[in-house]
Parts: structure tokens; sequence; C-alpha cells
């Protein structure tokens, strides 16, 4: 059958409202007609931004963590050594401190107590007037020291000429290195200062005495003896106010005792009251304790009486074990500018000074690495790590051993 394009065309409409009223008797297919709501600005209109509030200023908070060794005590053994790991040009001392390289990596600040005079002009020597190669200190600037105290017992070993020849080698080293011990004599105002991570700190040195040797006749430079309180008083006022920690080495104490006399105490007090945040003890070669003390103006200072030896070729057992103070200077300054400096959580760090038959290769290691086998080497006496602990734990105390 043929049909006309009229025809078709009816058809097709008849088909597709029938396809409709299915489409919308299953639901498929919506009739409502009503326009489909859009996004974007069209649509809706953007919400009003709320005002961040003005942040509140917040404490700038500085840290130094600093620490402090005791004698570095250069015997005869200790140089004649390096001369020899050196092959024959000069003298290489790297060996004697190459296990503390770690520990020291970790602080902002390490301290020494150099013992002995350090300089190429005199001949290295040994007991009782001491001379050190000046190679030395490219060993002691190469493990991280940075500071070094210069006043104590042996400072007059050499007379004048060995004061100005320490000093020029001193003078010699690179500009972060800082010394105290040797002050002008008529005015006392060559003052050390350091500033690290924001926080300048003030250094000082003073010795109970020098062997009964006077200062030398002609030198421009010495010693301040504890006696002179009037010129440490004097110079403590001079610094307070240019630092935010002051830190006062002490060369005190009876050598070979681990007992603090009642003049360390009296004196660590004192300065406490004139000033100064941290004190320091060297000379007994052998460790003492540790305690807080509460100076007058009600700030907490602290004190190390004795840190022992860090290296020497002594011959008794208790001269073997020193401590290292492990302490954190903490200045917080508030928004309206008020500053305030705490000393925060004092540890002492034991070590070990080893050698073999004839004081042969000294060295030193923290006791957390010393073992039963490297005492029951050690030359002249067997030194156990039990036998430490019990000098550490009657001498020092539990309270601030690491």
């Amino acid at each position: 059958m043929h049909l006309r394009k009229n025809e078709i065309a009816a058809c097709a409409c008849i088909a597709a409202g029938v396809m409709l009223a299915l489409l919308v008797g299953s639901g498929e297919f919506s009739t409502d007609l009503s326009p489909v709501p859009v996004s974007g600005p069209a649509a809706t209109a953007a919400p009003t931004a709320t005002p961040q509030p003005t942040p509140e200023p917040t404490p700038v908070v500085e840290i130094v963590h600093f620490s402090a060794t005791g004698d570095n005590l250069i015997h005869e053994g200790l140089y004649n050594q390096a001369k020899a790991r050196a092959g024959g040009e000069g003298y290489d001392f790297t060996y004697a401190y190459e296990n503390m390289r770690d520990f020291y990596a970790q602080f902002d600040v390490n301290w020494l107590n150099q013992e002995t005079l350090v300089n190429d002009d005199y001949a290295p020597s040994g007991y009782p007037c001491f001379s050190t190669p000046g190679d030395i200190t490219n060993a002691l600037y190469d493990i991280g020291f940075r500071v070094y105290s210069l006043s104590n017992n042996h400072s007059y070993d050499k007379g004048a000429g060995g004061i100005e020849s320490s000093m020029a080698h001193w003078d010699a080293m690179p500009d972060d290195v800082v010394t105290a011990g040797f002050y002008d004599l008529e005015s006392y105002d060559n003052l050390s200062y350091q500033t690290v991570n924001g926080i300048t700190i003030g250094y000082l040195s003073y010795t109970e005495h020098t062997n009964g040797l006077n200062t030398p006749s002609g030198s421009q430079y010495g010693v301040v003896y504890l006696s002179q309180t009037d010129i440490i008083e004097q110079q403590i006022a001079a610094m307070r106010p240019n630092c935010d920690v002051l830190v006062v080495s002490c060369h005190w104490g009876v050598e070979g005792s681990h007992t603090v006399t009642d003049a360390q105490r009296q004196m660590a007090q004192w300065l406490a009251d004139q000033g100064a945040d941290l004190i320091i003890g060297t000379h007994p070669h052998v460790t003492q304790t540790a305690e807080w003390l509460t100076a007058q103006d009600g700030r907490q200072a602290f004190v190390a009486y004795s840190l022992g030896n860090f290296i020497s070729a002594q011959s008794e057992a208790d001269n073997m074990i020193g401590v290292l103070l492990d302490i954190t200077f903490q200045k917080t300054t508030q928004p309206d500018g008020t500053v305030t400096v705490e000393l925060l959580d004092p540890k002492l760090h034991p070590t070990v000074t080893q050698y073999e038959n004839a004081y042969s290769n000294i060295r030193v290691y923290l006791f957390d690495d010393y073992t039963d086998d490297l005492g029951a080497a050690h030359g002249n006496f067997s030194l156990s790590r039990d036998y430490i602990q019990s000098v550490l734990n009657e001498s020092v105390g539990e309270e601030f051993l690491a």
C-alpha cells in the first residue's frame, strides 16, 4: 500500500503522541516546564566576606644550647703523641678529641677551660710550667670550641712573655673565637661578649691563685684573682646591662678533692648576687657537685663547682673522670618589649680520659661510649664502669647527671 506524504506525516504525529503518553505515564518525563535554575553570579549574589580579626602579637623566643668543658690539661705525653701523628710537620691533636665530635655538634656554643698557655714562641713543656704548641687550637676549633677561659693557676708559667705570646695566638684565631681571663691591668675594661641566636652572652674568668707566681713585672695584662672582689664587682656592673646571660668562670677549690669548700660556696653565692647567671668551676681535676642558687634579686643562677678534667695525662683514677655541662639559655621578648631570660634543664654528661701503657694513645670518651674492656687496658690502673659510676654518684649526685 502506498501512502501519500500527508498521510505519512499524520501517522508520525500519532506515533509521537503515543510515545509521549507512555513516557509521562512511566514518570521518566516531566511535564514541569518551569525554568531550570542556573549556578553562578547570575543566579545568586556573592556572600559578604567576614572581616578576619587582627592576629594577637606573640612573644619571640630565642634559644642558645650551651656546653662547658673542664680542664684541657696538656701534658708532655699529649703533645708528643700529637707530634708523632703529624709525621714530622707540626702537631696533630685531632686523635685526642675525635670521639667527642658528634657530642659538640649539637650545641650552639661550646666553652672550654684551656688550662695551659698556647703559643709557638716557647718550646713545648709540661708539668709544672706548661706551654702548649699553637697547633692544638686547630683541633679544638675543628671539634667545635669557640669560647676559651684562660685564667688559671698556670697563667703565669712563662712570665710576661708567655702572656703576650699566648694572647697574640688567640688574637690570630678566627673572628668567632672569644677568650676571657687576661685583663688590662690599668682599666680592666677589655670585656668579652658573644651574640648567638639573638642572645648576648658575657664572659668573665677568674682564678684563686697562680701557684705563687706574682703578676709579671712589666706585663700590661694579667689575671684577676677571686680575692679582688672590688674589681670583679666593677666588671660585673659594667657587663650586666650589655648582656642577656653572664657566665663567670672560677678556677678554685682543692686539687684532687671532690669536696666543695665553704669558700667556693660563699664566692658562688656572692657572684650570683652581683649578677652572674652561670658559674663554671674548674681546677680540682676531679668532679664536684652542682646546684641552683637564688640571687638577692630573685634570679635563679646555676653553679657547677668542678667539671674535672677534660683530658690529661695525670696518674690517678679519679683524674680520668670529668663532666660536661649541658644547659639551655632561653630569652623571651613579650610584645610590650619586656624581656625575661631563663637557664633551663642543666645536665652533666660524664667523660673518661683513656690511655694505655706509658701514657700512649691519650684520648677522651663520653662515659656512654666507654667499656670495661677499655678500662681493663687503661695504663697504671684498671678503670671499670662501676667504679666511674660510683665516683660520679658520690661526688656529683644523681640530680643533674645525664
